[in-house]
């Protein structure tokens, strides 16, 4: 069960991230930003009333915590990708965000098996090749024309630290917490985008009616966070957010489905890995 809602998780992040994507290509990076994150607390907030639990103070602060995560990350990972460092920002912002809950895991107590070793073994790599562009490996990327490098690896790294933030909070918060921790992670969510989007120099304030399709991503990620949740209830943390990490897969999927793009050599390689790690935490 957990490597099925892990994967649910997955799946809704991966869509949130295509569309979110084209979005931001076709009008503004900010606004289409920050609209995703009020669509996300929107549906966190209909989620919180259909099961308002019993969150404690420390529930709530959880919540916000990762709502710092999400925000901040999403902020780091929208600069990178509009500056054309997507070749960098991506693939080192996905491994970010299964290394960070990782460590919280296994300082925590949690043990995987073999298996799950295996698994996260594989993974690692598996996310960096999907997530590459074609390229990517010389520097013969956008990387080299719009952005250095070095400038695109903080970016990603500080937003692989997000949200491996984001996971590692809403994983210490319990069941009976319900998903009002979800709602105020959202609105800390939005907080540190703005901050974020002031700090960088960027304009949030949506100007057009199209700039409204941010929030479906928006939505598919709250319901992408619940799925997330319901895995960490079910099984260890460390799992849950290695296989939810994968979701760059289902967008360079969609990317060849929707779009016609093609599959280079680095991703067919990185999405063998990444079913295989999926294999391995099954069978753990």
């Amino acid at each position: 069960m957990t490597v099925v809602l892990a994967l649910a998780a997955a799946i809704l992040y991966g869509v949130s991230d295509f569309v979110g994507g084209l979005a931001s290509r076709r009008l503004s990076v900010w606004p289409v930003g920050l609209l995703a994150c009020t669509g996300a607390f929107a549906g966190s907030v209909v989620l919180a009333l259909a099961e308002p639990g019993n969150p404690t103070g420390r529930d709530l602060a959880w919540g916000l915590l990762a709502g710092v995560g999400s925000g901040s990350g999403t902020a780091f990972l929208y600069r990178g990708l509009a500056q054309g460092r997507m070749g960098v920002v991506a693939p080192v912002s996905a491994v970010g965000a299964v290394l960070v809950p990782l460590f919280v895991a296994l300082g925590t107590g949690e043990r995987p098996d073999l298996f799950a070793w295996i698994g996260i073994v594989v993974a690692l790599p598996g996310i960096w090749l999907v997530s590459r562009e074609e390229g990517a490996m010389d520097g013969s990327a956008r990387d080299s024309t719009q952005g250095s490098t070095v400038d695109g690896f903080v970016d990603g790294l500080v937003a692989g630290l997000g949200f491996g933030l984001l996971f590692a909070a809403l994983g210490q918060v319990p069941d009976s917490a319900g998903y009002w921790p979800l709602a105020t992670n959202q609105v800390s969510s939005i907080l540190s985008m703005l901050v974020a989007a002031l700090l960088l120099g960027g304009n949030p304030i949506p100007r057009h009616r199209a700039e409204a399709i941010g929030l479906v991503p928006g939505l598919l990620a709250a319901l992408a966070v619940v799925m997330f949740i319901l895995a960490t209830r079910h099984g260890l943390l460390s799992l849950s957010a290695l296989i939810t990490s994968l979701y760059p897969a289902v967008t360079v999927l969609l990317a060849v489905v929707v779009l016609r793009e093609r599959i280079h050599r680095e991703q067919a390689a990185g999405l063998a890995l990444c079913a295989t790690s999926i294999v391995c935490v099954s069978l753990a």
